[in-house]
């Protein structure tokens, strides 16, 4: 068997769609989607834009809980601004990576920057969600905020494929990021003819999402366009990525060990039991996860 022969297989190719989130700005998701709900430990994958927005229409997230997962926000262009109800505040700009262990619970913010909303601009990002093993759920809420010169990066010899590996290892370069099961989390740019075999332990759970160009994956060389995420087989240590095109390919590769436990998901809260739901609904209804002050203006 050859070497190409022993990567993963590709078992389907996933269409993302159109949605609104928060005050009503426009995602692609390929999941959740009816049908296709999650791909453990990966609840959630929302890329946001890229979008132009003239002055005043850059929307967000206002004040919401979370409980029982991890978030985990990528910024591509644009800037953003969180605030949260155990008075964490930041600001994450280009290249930036924001890694948020709600856990027992927090009530969160997430706009567009003020002087990027007043001038407007292009905004382009992603969230994706992260499960939490059942030992975590209600651990104590913990903030990793990377900025973009710290992300490592690393490129193939030819120069042909660059990676930043925001979580996990690649191509000698490894994540300064701690996650809380192992998880891998790659941002590739392949160039016309890149091709990238990268490693990716049997256990895990993978698959790539396309956000730019077109390339093909796996032993079968399964095309997978913008706006598509590719689920690959756990039948290797592997996946092979290759860029057959004339333009520039960008993707996402995210792996994680499953955590096979049973998960109930309501809106914001993601517990193993429904009446851990409906405690995780009476904690933020009375309270107990706080709540996010009014910002206090300079000249006050």
């Amino acid at each position: 068997m050859s070497k190409r022969e022993s990567t993963r297989s590709v078992v389907k190719v996933v269409q993302a769609v159109q949605t609104l989130e928060g005050e009503g700005f426009l995602v692609r998701r390929p999941f959740p989607i009816p049908g296709f709900t999650q791909f453990d430990p990966f609840l959630l994958v929302d890329e946001l834009g890229p979008v132009e927005l003239r002055p005043g229409e850059a929307k967000g997230a206002p004040d919401h809980p979370h409980r029982g997962f991890e978030t985990v926000s990528y910024i591509l262009a644009g800037r953003h601004q969180h605030r949260d109800s155990a008075g964490h505040a930041g600001e994450l700009g280009p290249g930036d990576v924001q890694w948020m262990t709600a856990g027992s619970g927090v009530v969160h913010s997430e706009m567009p920057a003020c002087e990027f909303a007043e001038k407007g601009g292009r905004m382009h990002g992603f969230q994706i969600w992260v499960n939490l093993p059942r030992r975590d759920k209600m651990m104590a809420p913990r903030y990793q905020e990377i900025p973009a010169g710290h992300i490592p990066v690393a490129s193939t010899p030819d120069g042909r494929v660059r990676v930043k590996v925001i979580a996990g290892e690649s191509l000698g370069a490894r994540a300064v990021i701690d996650t809380r099961t192992p998880i891998q989390y790659l941002h590739f740019t392949l160039e016309p003819g890149g091709r990238i075999e990268q490693p990716v332990p049997r256990d895990h759970n993978a698959f790539a999402y396309v956000f730019e160009g077109e390339g093909t994956f796996g032993p079968e060389a399964t095309t997978a366009a913008d706006g598509q995420a590719v689920l690959f087989a756990n039948d290797a240590d592997s996946v092979v990525l290759e860029n057959s095109g004339k333009a520039p390919l960008q993707l996402l590769l995210l792996s994680g060990v499953p955590l096979r436990e049973p998960m109930v998901r309501h809106g914001p809260f993601v517990m193993n039991t429904q009446a851990e739901i409906l405690q995780a609904f009476e904690d933020y209804q009375s309270g107990l996860m706080g709540n996010i002050p009014d910002k206090v203006s300079d000249d006050s």
